[in-house]
């Protein structure tokens, strides 16, 4: 226990947790989340600067395997530049919207790790995408994110004049 942490009591050492613990509505269910410290948020944001390759490879092959595959068929309305290891649309690297589109699932993924579990022993750290998205439609984890931002950040719209 820290001399800080002492000098609340012992009560408050039990309880310490619980008091990181806020919660919001939505449409009738409570989710409850834990404001992360300091040290979690870094970490956190460590995590999202770099996204699993795996992943944007994926996404990239979903996006491009059509056009690569129809190379020859290209027609003029529409400009694809096939470069080394990007296929560009209309000025747009697929690359960039593969990578785009895994930073923000893993940003997702992210933010809904700090949601608790009203199951004891559930394990958020062991969440996926896949999991989150097969419970709810994107604009819905968009707007759950919002939440979440929101009872972490208090008050950080009123600031920004939202």
């Amino acid at each position: 226990m820290t001399a800080l942490a002492k000098a609340f009591g012992k009560k408050f050492e039990a309880h310490k947790d619980e008091i990181r613990i806020r919660s919001f509505e939505m449409n009738g269910h409570t989710f409850k989340v834990k404001v992360p410290l300091t040290v979690e948020t870094d970490l956190m944001y460590e995590r999202l600067k770099t996204p699993n390759q795996d992943d944007v490879e994926k996404y990239y092959k979903e996006l491009t395997s059509e056009l690569i595959a129809n190379k020859d068929k290209a027609t003029e309305e529409i400009k694809v530049e096939f470069q080394e290891n990007d296929v560009v649309i209309e000025g747009r690297s697929m690359r960039e919207a593969a990578t785009n589109k895994a930073l923000t699932q893993l940003r997702i993924v992210e933010m809904f790790k700090m949601l608790v579990p009203e199951e004891k022993g559930f394990d958020m750290a062991t969440i996926t995408y896949d999991m989150i998205e097969e419970l709810f439609p994107f604009p819905v984890q968009l707007q759950i994110m919002e939440e979440i931002n929101n009872v972490i950040s208090h008050g950080y719209n009123a600031t920004r004049g939202k």
